[in-house]
């Protein structure tokens, strides 16, 4: 029995396209549209599931709805010569009517009910003209974990949900965190500036108590010259006159 074809329909429909530069996580969103009047099981498997996170990578497309996947890059360094073998592809079955574990349905699928796509990935480099969009670092995907099947490997998917508005307040928080960490740098500089002026002004008073100190040292000595002189002419003068009556 020939295989079947693909029923959804992919946006875009051969290669995913990741735009550098790649120090940060680049995302590529793929558009998944269920034309048939059927409920639509999907997972989707890349060959290098270490450099990617998927989001979601598996679930259910409704009849004639769209669903949109966020396939992440992780930062890597980059080498233009060197070109892009990493492959992904979504694979679909049609859903029973009642589903109540997806994973089994899945392990006990026959290979003529299967439906599948392949991407091949491709990496550029921004032009001039071009406008990056910058992703948050500190919204690194962890390493995720692999097992093969037909091939190619499953992205395990992340914990939380699993859906752009999801992904979007994450990355908010993230940027939110930047700023407020921004925020406390300058707050610091500003404290250490503010005890190093007074730790000076601290200096130069304990200087300036220190002369005058001295000064008013100086002064009671000179006052004090005066009358230790006039006590000795008065010791003189007595004891010449006392022997001159004599």
């Amino acid at each position: 029995m020939s295989k079947l074809e693909q029923i959804l329909v992919l946006d875009p429909p051969n290669d995913l396209k990741f735009k550098g530069p790649f120090t940060d996580v680049v995302t590529a969103n793929l558009k998944l549209k269920n034309p048939s009047e059927r409920k639509v099981c999907f997972k989707v498997k890349t060959t290098a599931p270490r450099r990617y996170c998927v989001r979601p990578n598996s679930g259910i497309i409704d009849p004639g709805a769209t669903l949109t996947i966020s396939v992440m890059l992780q930062p890597f360094d980059y080498d233009p010569n060197e070109k892009s073998k990493h492959k992904f592809m979504v694979q679909t079955i049609f859903a029973p009517p009642a589903v109540s574990d997806t994973e089994a349905m899945w392990k006990d699928a026959k290979p003529d009910e299967l439906m599948d796509s392949k991407l091949r990935c491709v990496f550029e480099l921004p032009s001039e003209n071009d406008k990056v969009n910058e992703v948050d670092s500190a919204c690194k995907v962890p390493v995720l974990n692999s097992s093969k099947a037909d091939g190619l490997l499953s992205v395990k998917p992340l914990s939380g949900a699993h859906d752009d508005s999801e992904m979007r307040r994450i990355l908010e928080d993230c940027k939110h965190l930047q700023t407020e960490l921004s925020k406390l740098h300058d707050e610091n500089r500003q404290l250490k500036d503010e005890g190093l002026r007074l730790r000076r002004l601290h200096q130069r008073s304990d200087h300036v108590s220190s002369n005058s100190s001295m000064l008013v040292g100086r002064d009671s000595v000179s006052g004090s010259l005066p009358s230790l002189l006039v006590v000795i002419a008065a010791i003189f003068i007595g004891f010449f006159l006392g022997k001159f009556i004599l």
